[in-house]
């Protein structure tokens, strides 16, 4: 399954939040070193119940729009 995220780093709070068509995550790390992304990574795999291990991230790395692939789900 895959999902399109746009990421909201340096938040107050971390949560996922479904509107019409689009999924938006909002995490308390920096984008800095990877950090934000592996808070998504972390937030999504406990959203859908799976290891984080099954989440993978096809595009987006340095952007805020990003797209990840989630296994065994």
């Amino acid at each position: 399954m895959r999902i399109e995220v746009k990421v909201f780093p340096k938040a107050r709070k971390e949560e996922i939040v479904r509107t019409e068509g689009a999924v938006k995550v909002y995490v308390k790390a920096a984008p800095d070193k990877g950090k934000a992304n592996k808070a998504v990574i972390g937030l999504i795999a406990k959203e859908y119940g799976v290891r984080k291990s099954n989440v993978r991230m096809i595009t987006g790395e340095t952007s805020r729009n990003k797209v990840f692939e989630i296994e065994g789900r």
